[in-house]
């Protein structure tokens, strides 16, 4: 039982460190686009697809969760 749960305290801070390093890393790109001006020209690029992506994903939890599909890939 240790080792089980030794596994997941490892699983849990290797998912909370990537989600560190990715959380760094955005914040870096933001600060460099900011100061070459670039931040308003990167929101107008990326407001569209994050407008779709929220729109898909309102639309995935209004449907419920999704039918299993068949071995040939068909629903």
């Amino acid at each position: 039982m240790e080792r089980y749960l030794n596994l997941m305290l490892i699983r849990f801070g290797v998912i909370a460190g990537g989600l560190v390093v990715l959380a760094l890393v955005v914040f870096a790109v933001a600060v460099v686009l900011k100061r070459r001006g670039r931040l308003d020209q990167a929101r107008r690029y990326a407001d569209p697809a994050l407008r779709a992506a929220l729109r898909a994903a309102t639309r995935r939890l209004e449907n419920g969760p999704a039918r299993p599909r068949q071995r040939d890939g068909r629903r």
